[in-house]
């Protein structure tokens, strides 16, 4: 069993920034996808970014240029840094790992104010 803690969520006004990170323990096995999905109110849960345990990485056409994923694997950590964030940037954000099961975490909400 994989569990998932994120951090760094929060309040932060238009053009703001924040980094979201995520640590991974348990039975994790290689190779692996973590990555971030978002979640706003109404809708459903859409891929924000994810990077692969080669370095590999793919990002939502709307945080493109905006949001960078980076991962640490030796210590399966995951960090998202959101750059000039606008207000549909806004929702609940949740680390997902995908080995030979997917994994999720309990998500934090990134909330900007317009």
């Amino acid at each position: 069993q994989v569990h998932l803690v994120e951090s760094g969520g929060g309040l932060v006004q238009t053009g703001g920034s924040l980094r979201l990170s995520c640590a991974a323990s348990g039975n994790i096995f290689s190779p692996n996808v973590m990555g971030w999905y978002r979640q706003a109110p109404g809708k459903q849960r859409e891929l924000v970014a994810v990077i692969t345990d080669g370095g590999s990485t793919n990002y939502a056409d709307s945080v493109k240029g905006r949001f960078t994923i980076s991962r640490d694997s030796a210590k399966n950590t995951v960090h998202l840094q959101m750059n000039s964030l606008k207000p549909e940037d806004t929702g609940v954000y949740y680390c997902n790992l995908r080995g030979l099961r997917s994994s999720w975490g309990q998500g934090t909400q990134v909330t900007v104010s317009s």
